[in-house]
């Protein structure tokens, strides 16, 4: 049976399905045909049936682009393979569900997509969808997000600081400095790569390599209470550099404060590799001065993940923490 595609964005959850000639019929364990929820995309100009897996990324399910997959360019969705994300007043489960309803609002419209094919490194197309982009984010179920140090596209930052304002959807309950979309522990780290988790600034969508050497247990909780920018870096290095009581700080150059100041904020501790014995407890006291008057560390919200590996996120063996 096939339906009548609307151009209507907005039917309540309305689905449309197509026949079994474009391949949007799954048999199921016991042989009886399950559709797919598809949802209508133009694909630089191609009405094309998608199937939306989670709010921000989808599989194409007929046309010229049949079986591919996609990531959506310049806004992130939550992960919406279980309870892993926490920030603010939020519980794990509460963040779950808006991860979820993003994938529905998804599903549930008619959008718009242009691409040069390009692919990213799991070998997705990346789409640039203008309409549900910024359809999400000001609904508070995304946030803007660029893959590099440059902000993210105006008009998602300007819908984003829209939700914000109206603490809609994943700002509700507090809005964190960085939003913690992932973590990778070293035992996923490939040749000639270090491991790193990715932090996204809520302020402007801005995206930072959190580089560590740390092998995460089974759902570890994770939190950026200690993550540094490179700008807080540089002013807590100009505050040592000024503090009249510790003349020694000129031995010492700017890449061993960055190295100091960081892992400081993230552990309250330093390595005797750092830092000359006579000049250990003088360096605590003034770093520990820093981070209590916020200048490194956190005292505002921090965004936290539950760590899982890609194996154990789905099916009957998934990770306890996501049941």
């Amino acid at each position: 049976m096939t339906r009548v595609l609307s151009d209507s964005p907005r039917l309540g959850w309305r689905r449309w399905a197509v026949g079994a000639t474009l391949g949007l019929l799954m048999l199921g364990a016991g042989g009886t045909a399950l559709a797919e929820p598809a949802t209508k995309v133009f694909l630089n100009g191609v009405p094309t049936p998608v199937y939306f897996n989670d709010g921000d990324s989808f599989r194409v399910l007929a046309g010229e682009h049949e079986g591919t997959k996609a990531r959506l360019a310049g806004y992130n969705t939550l992960e919406s393979y279980g309870p892993v994300h926490q920030w603010g007043g939020w519980t794990y489960k509460e963040l779950y569900a808006i991860a979820k309803m993003a994938t529905y609002n998804a599903r549930d419209g008619v959008w718009h997509c242009e691409s040069n094919l390009e692919q990213d490194t799991y070998g997705r197309i990346l789409w640039w969808c203008q309409d549900l982009a910024v359809d999400q984010v000001k609904r508070g179920l995304a946030h803007a997000m660029s893959v590099n140090a440059d902000p993210a596209k105006p008009e998602l930052l300007e819908a984003q600081a829209d939700a914000i304002a109206h603490k809609r959807g994943i700002w509700a309950h507090g809005v964190p400095d960085y939003v913690l979309t992932s973590l990778h522990s070293t035992a996923e780290a490939t040749e000639g790569r270090k491991t790193y988790n990715r932090l996204v600034s809520a302020a402007d969508g801005s995206s930072i390599k959190w580089r560590h050497d740390v092998a995460y247990a089974e759902c570890a909780e994770v939190c950026d209470e200690g993550y540094e920018s490179p700008e807080r870096v540089a002013a807590a290095t100009a505050a040592l550099r000024a503090d009249a009581s510790l003349a020694f700080i000129g031995d010492y150059d700017d890449a061993r404060l960055d190295s100091l100041i960081r892992k400081f904020a993230m552990k309250q501790d330093f390595s005797a590799d750092l830092v000359d014995a006579a000049h250990k407890d003088a360096l605590a006291a003034a770093l520990e001065t820093l981070r209590l008057e916020g200048r490194i560390g956190r005292k505002s919200i921090t965004s936290c993940n539950y760590y899982v590996d890609f194996r154990r996120r789905f099916g009957g063996g998934k990770a306890e923490c996501l049941k």
